[in-house]
């Protein structure tokens, strides 16, 4: 498919802010060497990643010469001397990525993709030089970036710098034997618990919420939701936290509305105004009434 237009995505000006740092793509293309085909001794200032999609030959890295076959991968860093000879019988096919990376330290960037970003960058420029299978189908990228180029689809262009970095992650991973050294953020998951929850309480204060409900949608215990909501606030039980909510929207709603108080009981939660009135004293020293007249924007 990319055959049709080798060098397409070569035409775009490509700049990533990744972590700390800026990758510019210089080039991004596929080549194809016919039978016998050189490439003599070179290097690049840049990074070039060499995938081969089809055919076979060999390449010398240093002093290292080594046999390429189709679903094979090899990096070049800057000042890497190589060459390249596509076998006398059958011809190469080649998917090029060159970039440039820079450190550019910038602020408010995420500190994980920093961490990552950092550690896929130093492997980068320890990388062994010698070719290893695309374990991880980062060719595919080549693929899917041009289809998105070509078709211009919606968000190609967003969708190509993510391609770039897979490209990056799933040729370090090929070579990674070691597995991951930084570790994921984790959630604190008692507090994520309780404010889900009270997130879902708000949004769902109309309906028939309740503890079995939201303790439901955490995919946890009623007992154990009774348990997160005394750790993290043991001042306040469930059944207190949703009269809470849906008092904040009865007052919201008697200041800033003209509904009527029956409508306003109901829509938060209340079985009735009667009984939205009962709360409404105890709670409040006043009567919903009252409450409006003093609080109505006019």
């Amino acid at each position: 498919m990319m055959s049709q237009k080798p060098d397409i995505l070569e035409r775009l000006d490509i700049s990533i802010l990744w972590g700390h740092y800026e990758i510019t793509v210089l080039r991004f293309h596929l080549t194809s060497f016919p039978p016998g085909k050189i490439i003599d001794f070179h290097n690049h200032a840049e990074f070039e990643f060499h995938f081969i999609p089809k055919g076979k030959g060999k390449v010398i890295l240093g002093e290292q010469e080594y046999a390429l076959a189709e679903g094979m991968l090899y990096l070049t860093g800057p000042g890497v001397m190589h060459y390249q000879e596509a076998n006398c019988e059958e011809a190469m096919d080649e998917f090029c990525l060159h970039i440039d990376i820079k450190e550019k330290p910038r602020d408010g960037a995420d500190p994980w993709e920093v961490a990552e970003a950092e550690e896929c960058v130093g492997k980068l420029r320890h990388l062994p030089l010698f070719p290893i299978l695309d374990r991880y189908h980062a060719m595919d990228c080549f693929l899917e970036a041009y289809e998105a180029y070509d078709g211009k689809l919606s968000g190609y262009y967003t969708s190509i710098k993510h391609q770039v970095i897979s490209i990056l992650l799933k040729a370090v991973r090929a070579y990674d034997l070691g597995g991951i050294v930084t570790e994921a953020p984790v959630r604190d998951m008692l507090n994520y618990r309780y404010h889900f929850a009270i997130q879902y309480m708000k949004a769902n204060v109309s309906s028939g919420v309740t503890l079995d409900t939201v303790a439901e949608k955490l995919n946890i215990s009623s007992r154990q939701l009774q348990r997160v909501f005394k750790k993290v606030n043991p001042e306040q039980t469930f059944s207190r936290i949703l009269e809470d909510i849906r008092l904040q929207g009865v007052c919201h709603k008697l200041s800033e509305s003209v509904l009527s108080i029956e409508h306003i009981a109901q829509s938060e939660g209340f079985a009735n105004a009667t009984y939205l009135h009962n709360v409404f004293r105890k709670r409040l020293g006043m009567t919903p009434a009252v409450y409006r007249r003093e609080n109505s924007i006019k």
